[in-house]
């Protein structure tokens, strides 16, 4: 009885580890050696895995980066030209450098400009209130207002304004992330470049009714005039789907077309000084009779 228990145990130890090394030697053989510069960039990498770089996090960011080659299609928001230039040296190639970015709301539909013609009664998230019907207002395409922005904002770079009822960038802390475009079920969030020492020129508006019918959902709604369009002489906007749009590559800042804007649905950020429409109306309109006068 005893030599069979010790032969039992013999056999299922020699059984064992002859297991083991079989498990050992498939395991060398079938092993997958992970590029150590993955943990490099990764370590670089400011660690917000919010996945404004299109990837799931940080970690997949540096896999795919590695892999690549290059970093053509590759720019972390949060950390911007610096922690692409460190990414960059520790892979050994070169990176060009972006200009940063910012959110933009192109909703200028504050409460009261857009009439109310419903009584919102549910859960405060503007993905459930979109999915039930167009908004409290008569304006379809803004802003809803239930701060599903602000909560998708891990960098605390929205706030709701209570007096507009609408949210608020903190260019500050804003990453460019992209988190609020993705929460906004009415695609209100643009991420644009901050532009020269901050200024930039946008249309605050993504109504895509007619004139008329824009303008009474919503005084500052953009009413597809095309006014902004003759105006710049930049060919720096475009007119479609009844929205005018200003191209941030070709915008000279010139506010001409923020000035001649019957609404006020272009905006113009961080310019030293007030607009002054007068001054800018008249300066058109002594250029346009000198092009009549040259026509003559």
């Amino acid at each position: 009885m005893t030599s069979t228990i010790i032969w039992t145990i013999a056999v299922v130890t020699v059984l064992g580890a002859l297991l083991a090394l079989v498990l050992f030697f498939i395991a060398k053989k079938f092993m997958v050696r992970e590029d150590p510069r993955i943990d490099l960039v990764e370590k670089a990498m400011p660690g917000a895995n919010c996945g404004g770089c299109g990837f799931a996090g940080c970690r997949a960011f540096a896999e795919s980066a590695v892999k690549a080659g290059n970093l053509d299609s590759h720019f972390c928001p949060v950390g911007g030209n610096d922690t692409m230039a460190k990414v960059a040296e520790i892979l050994g190639i070169e990176v060009k450098a972006q200009a940063p970015r910012v959110a933009v709301l192109r909703c200028n539909g504050s409460c009261g400009v857009r009439p109310v013609v419903n009584d919102y009664d549910g859960a405060a998230s503007c993905k459930v209130k979109a999915q039930l019907y167009a908004g409290d207002t008569a304006c379809a395409f803004g802003c809803l207002g239930c701060g599903d922005c602000v909560q998708a904002c891990a960098f605390g770079a929205l706030s709701m304004d209570a007096e507009t009822g609408l949210p608020v960038v903190d260019e500050a802390k804003c990453t460019a992330c992209g988190a609020c475009a993705k929460a906004c079920p009415k695609g209100l969030f643009e991420l644009r470049p901050k532009g020269p020492r901050g200024m930039r020129e946008f249309v605050s508006c993504m109504n895509k009714d007619k004139g008329p019918a824009a303008k009474k959902a919503c005084a500052n709604a953009c009413i597809g005039c095309g006014i902004c369009v003759k105006t710049c002489t930049h060919d720096a906007i475009t007119l479609d789907a009844n929205i005018a749009y200003i191209d941030p590559a070709k915008c000279k800042l010139c506010r001409e077309c923020e000035a001649m804007c019957p609404t006020g649905a272009i905006h113009g950020v961080n310019f030293p000084k007030p607009l002054d429409k007068d001054a800018v109306k008249a300066r058109i309109k002594e250029r346009n009779a000198k092009k009549e006068d040259s026509h003559e």
